[in-house]
């Protein structure tokens, strides 16, 4: 064999040995943040609403919509290769427009419900992994007698995929509340930024749009 041939063989394999090396870096690189987990909260619907579908701002049998502006949530969840996860089961909850929860334990009395917000929904991520909800932009509430003491907007979700399950909360991009609100504030920037969305306004400003995309460790 001649030294050129020889010397072609060892670049080759020393390149390949490079590539071995390099890959696992290169492919930890790839992969995306996993969402982070939140507290549930106290207001877990204790008795499911008979209208639990996708559109939180119609009740079937209750005139009008709900008060509020409307946000239209399109999302993914995916594993942290950005491969999709079908046939994951989505819950939220959240409180309306004024702050209230359709809960027995809410405290918040002085904060009206309303009877055309539905206030849970639930569904099925399709093969892409996709899922939408039509909703509100949730109210703040008080949650002590401090005056810093109020929660910021957010949204619960309890996300069950095909071996991981997520229990969150979704937060907005620029809201002044997010500053002294305890639980958003125990976040890492990292952390935050997989949880924190940035809606944008559609048409004349009375409907928001936002995207989420969900990462479930292993799916």
């Amino acid at each position: 064999m001649s030294t050129t041939i020889s010397r072609r063989h060892a670049l080759q394999a020393a390149g390949w040995a490079a590539t071995a090396l390099f890959t696992p870096t290169a492919a930890a690189r790839q992969q995306r943040r996993i969402t982070v987990e939140d507290i549930m909260g106290p207001y877990y619907p204790i008795h499911r609403p008979l209208d639990e579908d996708a559109d939180l701002t119609r009740v079937d049998g209750q005139p009008g919509v709900a008060q509020g502006t409307r946000i239209d949530l399109h999302g993914r969840v995916v594993d942290t290769l950005g491969r999709p996860v079908a046939g994951a089961w989505i819950e939220m909850w959240q409180a309306n427009s004024h702050g209230r929860y359709a809960h027995a334990t809410d405290p918040n009395e002085a904060a009206p419900l309303d009877p055309a917000f539905q206030g849970f929904g639930r569904q099925e991520t399709d093969r892409q992994g996709r899922f939408r909800f039509l909703t509100i932009v949730p109210g703040p509430y008080p949650v002590g007698t401090g005056p810093d003491q109020v929660r910021t907007p957010h949204i619960h979700f309890d996300i069950r995929g095909q071996h991981d399950r997520l229990v969150t909360q979704i937060y907005f991009s620029g809201e002044p509340l997010n500053d002294n609100d305890l639980l958003y504030q125990a976040l890492s920037a990292e952390d935050r930024e997989t949880v924190t969305l940035v809606p944008r306004s559609v048409g004349d400003g009375a409907r928001l749009k936002a995207k989420w995309t969900v990462v479930l460790a292993t799916g």
